[in-house]
């Protein structure tokens, strides 16, 4: 058989082997001209070894290194028990939506940061990004949802526990988080974009003090002096280079920046990121294996992502999507909102400018593309009220701080067919509503519409008769009342920055 020994039989064992002719002169001459072939000289025995120990080398440090930063990162589930309607993505050439977050959370190593009772367990979402990369890599939009929005946040159940917990109505979105773990803000923003989430990516305090470092400082920019007591935020006016603790305060300072609202955290929060992307590319740090190391190690020990991203190979596949990207194609985006008519210290979303925004962001990633054109249908003629306007109870409460301004609103709503009127001088406030009474639905829709306003201004409540035209501060003049502030620019674009805009953010001009 091939490759089998067998033992020498008894006609082997006899016969001797024939000597060699060429014994004497030829055999020694033949025998010194072999001896270089034969015998490697020292060196390259040396050169041989010391090879061997470089290769092993490398290759134990190649392994440690995979060894350390798989083992390093924590999985969690990717929904908390929402439907996907898609299929499964390719990491390396579908166009992907990744959710950022950052927890606020004070357990493990953010016990520093404060104490259990502020903020345990899953933590809330102090910053939710989603990052959409398109199929060519020619198009990255950051998107940030503030945490003061309100929004429905859908019934969910938590993986690790299997506890389910209900819907909730109007809702601060980083609370999504806080119950049901982080496929909860998961499904939340997927309710809300009408997007499917592929990738989330969770990391807490003390990664932004960590990779500040690592990366040796990131370049902000304030228009005047900050010493901001919350935050412990020092700046002064004009650039400065900030990590650790100042980085983290810089992203997490609420009073520090613009109106010392959550808008303004989020401009600096994108401001810091762009000029962190221009870092990694002018000074080439992805391309030193040193400096990618340590970052790669700060980055996995303090992150969570979802069992999709749970491998060193799937998030080199998103770094080396990201790593060639020009700064100038990164499009840093507010979800558009408008301040809460139930709570100015709240948000909701701007109508119908974010729905607008959402249809373009579905239709491509390429937002100078203009969103789909709704179908064309002929109008339907509007079909008669089931009341009779002129029997409805309508009060007009003047929180405008105009004395006598009940008197024009009133005219306007007897034009429309409301004469049933009671008019009362009331407390003021900012925005004007609409309150009813159960029954009274129909009516309060008809008279939110007759002067422009969007369902979020009004409420049934329990202490009034009929239907109560609240009017605000916003309608001190005019026909209707003036529209609020939008966080979308004056031009309709909701793009606030681009990662090569240098920006400076403005400080807060009353104090903290």
């Amino acid at each position: 058989m091939f490759g089998s020994k067998k033992s020498p039989g008894p006609e082997q064992e006899a016969a001797s082997p024939a000597a060699y002719p060429g014994q004497g002169e030829l055999y020694a001459a033949s025998s010194r001209r072999r001896r270089p072939f034969r015998r490697a000289p020292r060196w390259v025995k040396a050169v041989t070894a010391l090879v061997s120990v470089l290769l092993l080398g490398v290759l134990a440090f190649g392994g440690y290194w995979a060894w350390r930063l798989q083992s390093n990162i924590s999985t969690s589930e990717l929904t908390a028990g929402g439907q996907r309607t898609e299929g499964a993505v390719n990491d390396s050439t579908d166009r992907l939506q990744i959710l950022v977050l950052g927890s606020d959370t004070r357990e493990g190593n953010n016990s520093q940061f404060g104490t259990a009772d502020q903020s345990s367990g899953y933590g809330q979402s102090d910053v939710m990004m989603l990052l959409d990369i398109s199929a060519d890599n020619k198009h990255v939009n950051v998107i940030s949802f503030p945490r003061d929005l309100l929004v429905d946040v859908p019934a969910c159940t938590d993986s690790k526990t299997n506890q389910k917990y209900p819907e909730q109505k109007s809702a601060m979105i980083n609370s999504a988080m806080a119950q049901a773990g982080i496929g909860c803000a998961v499904d939340t923003v997927n309710k809300l974009t009408g997007l499917e989430v592929d990738h989330f990516m969770m990391a807490d305090f003390n990664a932004v003090k960590e990779l500040s470092n690592a990366v040796g400082g990131v370049e902000v920019c304030v228009t005047a002096a900050v010493n901001d007591p919350d935050s412990h935020l020092t700046l002064p006016a004009g650039k400065s280079q900030v990590q650790g603790d100042q980085a983290l305060a810089f992203l997490r300072t609420r009073h520090a920046f613009a109106n010392g609202g959550d808008l303004g955290r989020i401009q600096a929060q994108q401001g810091f990121l762009a000029s962190l992307s221009r870092k990694l590319k002018s000074e080439g740090t992805l391309g030193n294996p040193q400096k990618t190391l340590t970052i790669a190690d700060t980055i996995t020990k303090n992150l969570t992502v979802d069992s999709g991203l749970s491998s060193i190979p799937s998030l080199l596949t998103i770094a080396n999507r990201l790593k060639n990207i020009d700064p100038a194609n990164i499009n840093f985006i507010t979800t558009p909102t408008v301040p809460s008519p139930q709570d100015p210290n709240r948000l909701t979303l701007d109508e119908p400018a974010a729905s607008n925004f959402f249809a373009a962001l579905r239709n491509s990633p390429d937002l100078s593309q203009p969103a789909p054109a709704a179908p064309t249908e002929t109008p339907a003629t509007p079909a008669a009220p089931a009341y009779d306007k002129s029997l409805q109870p309508v009060s007009i409460a003047n929180g405008t701080g105009v004395t006598g301004r009940s008197n024009a609103i009133a005219g306007l709503l007897s034009d429309a067919g409301f004469t049933k009127l009671t008019k009362l001088q009331a407390q003021a406030q900012s925005q004007t509503m609409v309150y009813y009474s159960a029954g009274f639905e129909d009516v309060a829709a008809d008279v939110a519409a007759l002067f422009g306003l969007p369902a979020t201004s009004v409420q049934q409540v329990a202490n009034i008769q009929g239907v109560q035209l609240y009017a605000g501060t916003d309608f001190a003049t005019g026909d209707k009342p003036a529209a609020p502030p939008s966080s979308a620019d004056s031009s309709g674009s909701v793009v606030a920055q681009t990662g090569s805009d240098q920006t400076c953010q403005s400080a807060n001009p009353t104090g903290y």
